[in-house]
């Protein structure tokens, strides 16, 4: 999956993650004020539809939508392209970054090389 979500797709597929099943009115209730009209919601989900991140099941005189994609799977392939355009491929200097500007502490960091032993035994 290459597509990327713009901010209000974000915005609605967050909500759709969260509740797993929705209809448009579900969504348009969730949406901070001032509340996008229902239209306006049906369209961006159409265009997720389109994208392949959601699912939709007619249920009476409605559609009900269903995530495609797990938020986990979406947010990892974002790191995976960010760590690819910005870093060089190279996941450690990613974080060697993160430890010379103190957005990480030693704590943190062996906790990170923990969780990695622990998943390679």
């Amino acid at each position: 999956m290459k597509q990327r979500l713009t901010f209000k797709e974000e915005e609605v597929m967050n909500i759709i993650w969260k509740k797993g099943e929705v209809f448009i009115r579900d969504i348009v209730a969730e949406l901070p004020e001032p509340k996008p009209n229902y239209n306006t919601v049906a369209t961006q989900v159409k265009f997720l539809e389109e994208k392949g991140f959601v699912t939709r099941r007619p249920m009476a005189n409605s559609f009900q939508y269903t995530p495609a994609i797990s938020e986990r799977e979406y947010r990892g392939t974002s790191v995976g392209d960010l760590v690819t355009k910005y870093y060089n491929n190279s996941y450690s200097y990613m974080v060697s970054q993160f430890v010379e500007e103190e957005k990480i502490d030693l704590d943190e960091l062996k906790e990170l090389i923990s969780k990695i032993e622990k998943t390679r035994k």
